[in-house]
């Protein structure tokens, strides 16, 4: 596996390869700063960041158009923001502030962002890939040239929605695209120990799909075979299925403690940080300078800055507000052989 593929790099501009660096930094950097909220207790439910998983996530969402759609799962702050979110709504929702994008109610692992495409995101592992393949039926049968990409991890590779959705996706040449981040451990459980394959990518053969396993923590390489399955799926010849290898460099979730990874193991992946291999290409490639690399830190601090403070500034949802986007409120009389009922 390559550091940073550069092949593709030619056909791109200085702004979009800039904007490859500036999505990676706003994922780690809001990351870091909701680990902080955490820890002080402003997050009130457990989060899991993607450290070190950010060319995983941005290489494939810059590989989307902005009406294209996109499931994540619990590991899921990062999806939203590599499409493009606003940063404030993300930070207010995982503070349960009514100013949050889901108003508070869905909190750091069931975010939905409608604005970017997000069509939710959830804690039962593999819940989103057959959302994702309805989106995908959706824009197929309404003619919008639209495709869905669904964010799942190793785990959920096993899971058998995930296999149901692929195959249906292959029967009816939707256009989807399954895309695993495998960080190779589904929690504390090793790949090795629980998957058939050595690569995820290997089972696309058996729904006659396309599969690809993809370097991820290259994100020039992860945008270039997603771009390649977005542009098939326009085409409608269907669905595929990508791989990125990757590495969470923290624990699964914030304040799990566990012991079953080497120390030797977390700090080879960690030498392997994709900002920084980027960041030194975009450098060498002259397409950035240092001091630019300085100040474009300097500009996602900022943003993390206002995102922040917007959050601790919100208010909670009030407590009538409880039932609003849920059910209808109130909920209307049901009817009954012996009249109507609530």
């Amino acid at each position: 596996m390559s550091t940073v593929d550069a092949s593709v790099a030619g056909d791109l501009s200085p702004e979009f390869l800039r904007e490859f660096q500036r999505r990676m930094l706003l994922i780690r950097r809001f990351d870091e700063r909701a680990t902080d909220l955490h820890a002080q207790g402003h997050v009130p439910a457990v989060i899991h960041t993607s450290t070190n998983q950010e060319a995983a996530v941005v290489g494939a969402t810059m590989a989307l158009s902005e009406d294209d759609y996109m499931t994540g799962n619990h590991r899921s702050h990062g999806h939203p923001i590599g499409k493009g979110a606003d940063l404030r709504g993300l930070m207010a929702e995982l503070l349960g502030r009514s100013t949050g994008i889901c108003r508070g109610k869905g909190g750091s692992m069931h975010l939905a962002d409608f604005s970017v495409g997000s069509l939710g995101e959830s804690g039962i592992v593999g819940s989103g890939v057959p959302v994702a393949v309805g989106a995908a039926l959706s824009a197929s049968v309404r003619g919008t040239g639209q495709v869905a990409l669904a964010f799942f991890g190793d785990g959920a590779a096993n899971a058998g929605p995930v296999h149901e959705a692929m195959n249906l996706a292959s029967v009816w040449k939707l256009p989807a695209i399954f895309y695993c981040e495998n960080n190779g451990f589904a929690i504390t459980v090793p790949m090795a120990t629980s998957t058939s394959v050595a690569d995820i990518s290997d089972r696309a053969v058996g729904y006659s799909m396309p599969g690809f396993t993809v370097d991820g923590q290259d994100v020039l390489a992860v945008y270039e075979v997603t771009a390649a399955a977005v542009a098939r799926a326009r085409r409608g010849e269907g669905p595929s299925l990508i791989e990125a290898k990757t590495y969470r460099t923290r624990e699964h979730a914030e304040g799990l403690f566990l012991d079953y990874r080497d120390q030797e193991e977390i700090d080879a992946w960690a030498e392997r940080d994709p900002i920084e291999l980027f960041g030194s290409w975009l450098v060498s490639s002259d397409t950035m300078t240092e001091d630019e690399l300085v100040l474009l830190r300097a500009e996602v601090e900022a943003e993390l800055d206002e995102a922040v403070s917007f959050a601790l500034d919100s208010e909670m949802p009030a407590p009538e507000e409880a039932f609003e986007d849920l059910y209808t409120n109130p909920l209307p009389p049901r009817p009954s052989r012996f009249g109507s009922v609530r």
